[in-house]
Order: structure tokens, then C-alpha cells, then sequence
């Protein structure tokens, strides 16, 4: 640790001159210095977290959601073990789920992964039951069998209703993320918290961890959103 007069106590991390001496906002040259070795992994791991928890979600709730649409009843009881799972306080399910699967990357992806079942499930559900009665009848009429009317009618015009819910999930999931760090160093949690837990927050490793957490949500929903607009046509000319 390095102290400077009666300034605050900061962490000793590099030759970073006045800028560390103060504690400003934003050092450049202390992001440089740990640019490779601290943010580009914490970034990539933050992805990775993502892609598996909203990937093994989606997955879970298409399933689901077409369970509860081919038989109607079973779409409440369903829907409230979502809406349950999504009750529990995130940092309580982590810290629940250690002495079963330890501190491993599983712990963080398990809580991520049903959180995102209380958005995509009825979202999916949604989108699948919106198709206008008209146009059912109108593919069954043109001698469609069951089959190619769920995947050439019904799943395409759910597509706007799921990818909504799947903007959503993404960007909750990364946001949630970041707080998983509270039991396993990884993601961009990690410098998030380890920049609050100095006696005197070091702001620049603050600034740039959230920086990036924001900057990939917004990224992330940039590019679903553009997935949307490729894969219904038919809303452009609308």
C-alpha cells in the first residue's frame, strides 16, 4: 500500500504519477498497464458467463414453452416455478448453491441460467400463441400438416415476441453477472469489487469495469436487436 500526506490510502498497482497519487476518475496509463491482464480476461470471462447462462436458458425455455402450448394446462404451474426461482435474491442463491457445487464457474451459471427462465419462458409462450386464428386456418387450409404449420407460421411470427424476451434476458443476465463476483472472482465483477473493497475506492478501475459492463449490454442488445430486424423481413416494410 502507498499513502501520499493525508490523502487516501490507495493500492500500490504501477507508476501511475498524480493521476494514482489523487485517485482520479480515470488513469490512462494505469488501464494500459493492466489493460491485458486484468480487463480483457475479466471481459471475456463476462461473455462466456453470458453466452452459457442466456444459451442453456433459451434452450430450457423453448422447450418449455413448447410443452405448455401443445398442452395448455400445464402452462401456469409452469410459469410459477419460473416466477419462483426468480423470487429468490440473486447473492442468496449464489451463496445457497456453494456447499452443493462449490466455488466454480457451475455456481455462478445455475442462478443466471433460472432467472433467465422468468423472462424467455413467457415470452416464447407468448409469441406461440399470438398467431391470429385466421392465418391457422388459412395454412390449414393450404393442406400444411401440423409440423409445417408450427415451424413455417407459428414460430416465425413469434420470432418479434421472442426475441423481446431474449433483449431482456441478455442484458439482465449481464448485469446480474457482475454481482456473482461476490462468490467467485470472475467476470467483470471481479475489478468491480475489488476496486469498492479498497479503504478509498479506486475509482479508475470502477469506472472502467462498470464502463465495460454497460458498454456490453448495450452492445449486446445493438446486435439482437439487428438479429430481429434479419430475421423479420417482413416488420421492415411494415
Amino acid at each position: 500500500m502507498t499513502a501520499a500526506g493525508p490523502g487516501p490510502v490507495i493500492p500500490d498497482f504501477g507508476h501511475g504519477g498524480a493521476c494514482l497519487v489523487h485517485n482520479h476518475w480515470f488513469c490512462t496509463s494505469w488501464v494500459r498497464e493492466n489493460w491485458g491482464d486484468k480487463f480483457q480476461p475479466a471481459l471475456l470471462q463476462h461473455i462466456y458467463l453470458t453466452l452459457l447462462a442466456v444459451g442453456i436458458g433459451f434452450g430450457i425455455s423453448f422447450v418449455l414453452a413448447i410443452i405448455a402450448f401443445r398442452f395448455r394446462f400445464l402452462g401456469p404451474p409452469l410459469g410459477a416455478v419460473s416466477d419462483v426461482l426468480y423470487c429468490i435474491p440473486s447473492i442468496a442463491l449464489f451463496l445457497l448453491l456453494v456447499p452443493v457445487t462449490g466455488l466454480t464457474v457451475t455456481t455462478l451459471v445455475i442462478p443466471l441460467v433460472a432467472y433467465t427462465l422468468f423472462v424467455l419462458y413467457p415470452n416464447i409462450l407468448a409469441g406461440l400463441r399470438s398467431v391470429p386464428p385466421e392465418v391457422l386456418e388459412s395454412a390449414q387450409g393450404m393442406g400444411f400438416t401440423r409440423r409445417q404449420i408450427f415451424w413455417r407460421v407459428e414460430l416465425p411470427l413469434a420470432v418479434p415476441s421472442i426475441m423481446a424476451g431474449l433483449r431482456v434476458a441478455t442484458v439482465a443476465t449481464i448485469s446480474i453477472a457482475t454481482i456473482a463476483a461476490i462468490v467467485l472472482y470472475y467476470g467483470l465483477g471481479g475489478p468491480i469489487f475489488e476496486a469498492i473493497s479498497q479503504p478509498d475506492i479506486f475509482r479508475t478501475e470502477l469506472v472502467v469495469a462498470g464502463g465495460l459492463a454497460i458498454l456490453l449490454a448495450l452492445t449486446a442488445d445493438a446486435l439482437l436487436a439487428l438479429l430481429q430486424r434479419a430475421l423479420t423481413p417482413w416488420s421492415r416494410h411494415r
